[in-house]
């Protein structure tokens, strides 16, 4: 049986209680099954229990078989020494303390439902994406609701979380890092790495110089990405390529450059092509100013709206690549994109930063801000649709995404409040 099973069934107290006793004869009475633990250490913490009339406060640890104990070390490590209780499905070999006395063992196998372990069993074998599908319209509208605010805030965490380690690789410099992942963001999955790279090898200060001049800052960007190696092109791609020259050696920037070739233009549209991409990029730097400092300021999602809005440069408005007019003008940055940007970039940051510096208002705006945004549509929040449960907003979209690749497809049921409202006795089948 799996541990995650064993685990659910102690914590929620699924199994028969009558006549309750240890593998040792010792008559048991479970006043709290503790807290689960998620970090290293003992399953669950200050549990209550009476075990052969004398009171305990400690932890529990659970293991499919109670050989698990010694496999995994345990009565070498001195932080299982508070184990009150070993909780195992399977009862194998008795189990001893690092002072030699027996650790009660609790085996479970013969007080669990069976009907329990088969709606287990079938909701985490089963072969839909949405182990759930069947079930879910029977789960009540608050158990889904608290499931997406959780999902969301776990989403908004690990996303805050890979911000900060950005920021310790450069020294807590959060310009540095906003530039980085705004950056990144310009790159919309397929170019993020090199966005990124590109970034790294151009700090945002050497930008800031020059942002009240386009054509330096479009030479900064497109010859550091690459992209002003050919020594022919038209009058535009030569004075970018004059100029890049110039800065690259006033800067030292070459030994960090990037190659064309780690570009991707295969199978994107025009529009999606990273040489427009750089160059809306550019426009946002040089229209802006510093947008990084507005990000921060900026409480209202409207104006945030705003501050992305903005439209390359006249050359960019008729070519996608160097040297090829195009036959129909070149839109700015679309409204998907500057709410993916929004979701991806802005949101993150904030909430980084609040909880960095502990300062709840910033979390507070991401999340206003994710609710004034209307959903995405993708694979993932069209399979929600498809079970009645629309996103209507992008906090619902975001939520969801978490659900589905971190639970769902995880098979993690027993840890989704929704798995877990459908995995309990006389639940819906």
């Amino acid at each position: 049986m799996h541990e995650g099973f064993i685990s659910y069934i102690w914590q929620f107290q699924y199994f028969d209680k009558v006549e309750l006793k240890t593998s040792g004869g010792e008559k048991i009475e479970v006043f709290q099954p503790g807290i689960g633990n998620t970090h290293a250490g003992p399953d669950f913490s200050n549990a209550k229990v009476k075990i052969d009339g004398i009171d305990w406060v400690g932890s529990v640890e659970i293991h499919p078989r109670s050989s698990g104990w010694m496999e995994h070390r345990h009565d070498l490590d001195p932080a299982y020494e508070n184990v009150i209780l070993h909780v195992v499905w399977q009862n194998d070999q008795p189990i001893y303390r690092i002072d030699k006395t027996l650790l009660p063992t609790l085996e479970l196998k013969d007080r669990v439902d069976e009907s329990l372990i088969t709606q287990y069993k079938k909701l985490v074998n089963t072969s839909f994406a949405i182990p759930c599908k069947r079930s879910f319209p029977h789960v009540g509208e608050l158990v889904k609701r608290s499931m997406l605010d959780r999902t969301l805030l776990q989403r908004l965490e690990a996303k805050a979380a890979q911000v900060v380690e950005i920021l310790n690789q450069h020294n807590g410099d959060w310009q540095q890092t906003s530039f980085i992942l705004l950056a990144r963001n310009f790159g919309f999955k397929v170019n993020n790495d090199p966005f990124s790279q590109l970034a790294q090898s151009l700090p945002y200060k050497t930008i800031l110089k020059h942002a009240d001049k386009q054509i330096q800052i479009e030479a900064l960007l497109f010859g550091q990405a690459g992209f002003l190696d050919m020594p022919i092109g038209d009058k535009y791609y030569q004075l970018l390529r004059r100029e890049y020259t110039l800065l690259s050696q006033k800067y030292s920037l070459p030994a960090r450059k990037l190659k064309r070739a780690q570009w991707r233009f295969l199978r994107l549209r025009p529009a999606n092509f990273p040489t427009v991409r750089l160059a809306q990029f550019a426009a946002l730097v040089v229209q802006e100013k510093n947008v990084i400092s507005k990000i921060f300021e900026i409480a209202d999602t409207l104006s945030l709206r705003a501050l992305f809005s903005i439209r390359q440069s006249e050359y960019w408005q008729g070519h996608y690549q160097f040297n090829r007019k195009s036959k129909q003008a070149v839109a700015g940055m679309g409204d998907s994109s500057i709410d993916n940007i929004l979701i991806n970039t802005v949101a993150p940051l904030l909430v980084a930063y609040g909880k960095y510096n502990d300062e709840q208002g910033f979390i507070d705006r991401a999340v206003e801000m994710l609710h004034a945004i209307p959903p995405e549509s993708n694979t993932i929040t069209k399979s929600w649709g498809e079970l009645g449960y629309a996103a209507q907003t992008a906090f619902d979209s975001q939520a969801m995404i978490e659900l589905y690749n971190h639970y769902c497809q995880r098979r993690n049921c027993l840890n989704c409040s929704v798995g877990a409202s459908l995995l309990k006795p006389n639940s819906p089948k």
